[in-house]
């Protein structure tokens, strides 16, 4: 099969994540790769496997093809070490935690060693014993799960994946275990625990429980003993209190997953990686790609003969990682093959459905997406068969016990985030909208990069209500509803994940769990700022009730601020000293509402600021607050911090236009250890009409930090908080 090189044109943004994150570099840390010389070796490497076969050479150019063109990526690990020393191929891990020193400490070795080679890991505490619990052999108690977790924190904080990876954990605990109310609770302060996202492992026995309304057992592990009742209702308002708070715990729906259990003759599902959307067993590894749906629309109609065709070739690739890949531990190695799960996912669903004209939150684009998952799904499982015919089926498989055709692969699909892999693709993130339409980069000068969804500014200009007037309103705006001068049908396409109802969010995953998904889905039940603790409570018994595993809801702006408990004292009142003719300064009353945003001067030391609103929530004064371990050369920071949140708070007492407020912070951004730069980023988002983004700012090139599949990601480099 002769190769297609017909030069694969990416975007700037693919460009500059590719050099950032991917090209392999040499001694100096420049590039030495194009994106074609990295899916040849991407290609060749996993091709190996089948060297010495007739279709050898066929499949290195399939392989090749798939990548180069986008149509078909597989996870960042594969990307990044496949032809390389490392050779550490696989995105998810789960590892046990057994009751002991010596298996607790084992636990955090092998997740070291997991971390150094690029993998993300799920872990449950479950199996500890719970605090003050006795211990035999020391004739103490014990610390409990949290204390552990806490050294897990630790442990990867200090591995760096590479310099390409960051660390990253799901903790989990069961809903009957005796820590769990302390569980619950220990991300409400979102200095701790940075490394994990939590989740808490629902069961049916509970949910029914918060139904009848009606207490559950708490059942200490190590003696499989009741040690208390909890009332059910109240443990479930406060797991919808703290994911209201700041999306944490997320929860999963263990029975739920443990029924769709591939292999349940090998034992059940405890934990997830870390973005939920890979059921393992204790030991596994599942290697993960995704098919782009972008580039299969034609004419307006779905190309299923090619797509079949991609689906194929993507299926051998995966099970060929598998036989390729470097493992960190023999026990991974050991389970993994045995297994031989594979995680084939999507991306650009989206821009499949803007392509076909659907509106995402219709129940046509459900089912037209859920139709496209069952069809890759199916020809998943043929491919599998098939290749179980050819080679051998997975070890474990057992037709006594597994109800199903004899296959290669135990598991074959899921959803799985592609925050860095959509960026090179340009296309929507698995199965998540947009998260926008219109942004705005400012850059030097003063100058505004308008950046525009390229299948909106097409059909805009095909329909003739593009300018750059509008592109600015709806930048600014944050959404394409509510503008006159957009047809209602486009507003209702082009709707982006804060546009669309949560119901629908959840809607989206429950067809698609259902229709085609072996494992689970990553995915965010967007909310607005203004949502309710009774919408995400609905949110979470929706998600249940419709089949899924999993669910993490995010209401916009909850993880980047901390509402005070109480309105904290203003300035006092002072008089107006200008004449009739000039400008007036507002007097404030007595109190005003507050909030408070935490950020990192340029020694990553925290600092408070803290923004004082009107009744109409205009920012009003601003202070700037330093920590009580944040004390050293204070006095010099504190002087210029001070002097600078006095003179902005000024110029909006004076009503002061914000877009001129931001020029002057702009322009001095770099000094003054950065707080007008700081002060920027969130006068910015005050204008576009969310407050999201601001403490959350990505910490390797100061972009907004997105929170979308579960995880905090920028859209700029690629950087990803979960890994």
């Amino acid at each position: 099969m002769t190769p297609d090189l017909t030069k694969q044109v990416l975007t700037p943004t693919a460009e500059t994540v590719l050099a950032r994150r991917y090209f392999l570099k040499d001694s100096a840390g420049n590039p030495t790769e194009t994106w074609e010389t990295l899916a040849r070796r991407v290609a060749d490497a996993v091709a190996e496997v089948d060297r010495g076969q007739e279709n050898y050479n066929q499949l290195r150019e399939e392989f090749f093809n798939v990548i180069y063109k986008l149509d078909f990526l597989p996870n960042s690990p594969c990307l990044m070490n496949a032809g390389t020393d490392l050779g550490q191929l696989s995105a998810c891990f789960v590892l046990p935690v057994e009751d002991s020193m010596d298996g607790i400490f084992t636990a955090i070795r092998n997740g070291a060693l997991v971390h150094k080679t690029g993998g993300g890991t799920g872990y449950s505490f479950s199996r500890l014993r719970s605090k003050n619990a006795s211990v035999r052999s020391t004739q103490g108690v014990a610390s409990g799960p949290l204390s552990f977790a806490a050294v897990f924190d630790a442990a990867t904080e200090t591995i760096k994946q590479g310099g390409k990876r960051r660390g990253a954990n799901m903790g989990v605990l069961r809903i009957d275990h005796p820590d769990i109310m302390d569980f619950i609770t220990a991300k409400e302060d979102q200095e701790k625990f940075n490394n994990f996202n939590f989740s808490v492992g629902i069961t049916d026995v509970f949910m029914q429980a918060v139904e009848d309304d009606a207490e559950y057992d708490l059942v200490e592990p190590s003696t499989g003993e009741v040690t208390k009742t909890l009332e059910a209702r109240e443990v479930f308002e406060k797991i919808i209190d703290l994911a209201w708070h700041n999306g944490e715990p997320g929860v999963l729906f263990i029975d739920s997953a443990n029924r769709d259990n591939m292999t349940p003759q090998l034992g059940e599902f405890e934990a997830t990686n870390p973005c939920g959307e890979q059921w393992l067993l204790p030991y596994e590894s599942c290697n993960l790609g995704s098919i782009n749906l972008a580039n299969f629309v034609v004419n307006g109609s779905i190309d299923y003969d090619r797509l079949e065709q991609v689906v194929k070739t993507a299926t051998i690739f995966l099970d060929n990682v598998i036989d390729c890949n470097r493992f960190p531990i023999p026990e991974i190695e050991k389970m993994t093959l045995k297994t031989r799960k594979i995680g084939m996912g999507i991306m650009g669903l989206h821009d499949m459905l803007i392509q076909l004209e659907i509106p995402y939150a219709s129940e046509k684009g459900r089912s037209v997406s859920a139709e496209v998952m069952s069809f890759i799904r199916s020809i998943a499982e043929q491919s599998s068969i098939e290749l179980a015919h050819t080679k051998t089926p997975f070890p474990a498989y057992d037709p006594q016990v597994n109800n199903y055709s004899a296959r290669r692969n135990a598991a074959l699909t899921s959803i799985q985030p592609t925050g860095t892999v959509s960026m090179i693709a340009d296309c929507a993130s698995g199965c998540e909208p947009y998260f926008s339409i219109v942004t705005i980069k400012h850059v030097m000068d003063d100058d505004r990069l308008m950046m525009v969804n390229k299948y909106f500014e097409s059909v805009a200009r095909k329909e003739g209500f593009y300018s750059e007037e509008l592109m600015s309103k709806v930048a600014d705006s944050g959404t394409v509803i509510g503008h006159e001068e957009i047809p209602g049908k486009w507003q209702e396409i082009f709707r982006t994940a804060q546009d669309i109802l949560p119901e629908d969010h959840i809607r989206m995953q429950g067809k698609l769990q259902k229709s085609g998904v072996d494992s689970s889905i990553s995915k965010t039940i967007n909310l607005p700022n203004s949502a309710t603790r009774e919408e995400v409570k609905l949110a979470y018994i929706s998600g249940y009730k419709l089949g899924c595993k999993g669910l993490t809801v995010y209401r916009d702006g909850s993880r980047d601020h901390q509402v005070l408990n109480t309105k904290e004292s203003s300035e006092k009142k002072q008089q107006a000293t200008v004449s009739t003719a000039g400008p007036v300064k507002q007097i404030l009353p007595d109190t005003l509402d507050a909030k408070r945003y935490r950020v990192k001067d340029q020694q990553q030391k925290s600092v408070y600021i803290i923004v004082c609103f009107d009744e109409n929530e205009k920012p009003m004064e601003v202070f700037a607050k330093f920590p009580f371990d944040n004390q050293i050369d204070l006095k010099d920071k504190s002087t210029m911090w001070t002097t600078t949140c006095r003179l902005v708070s000024l110029a909006l007492r004076f009503n002061v236009p914000m877009d001129e407020i931001i020029k002057q912070l702009d322009r001095s951004s770099g000094h003054m250890l950065d707080l007008p730069a700081q002060l920027s980023k969130l006068f910015k988002s005050f204008m576009a009409g969310t407050q999201a983004g601001f403490s959350s700012t990505c910490p390797e090139c100061s972009g907004v930090l997105r929170f979308e599949e579960g995880c905090e990601t920028c859209h700029d480099c690629g950087y990803s908080k979960c890994a």
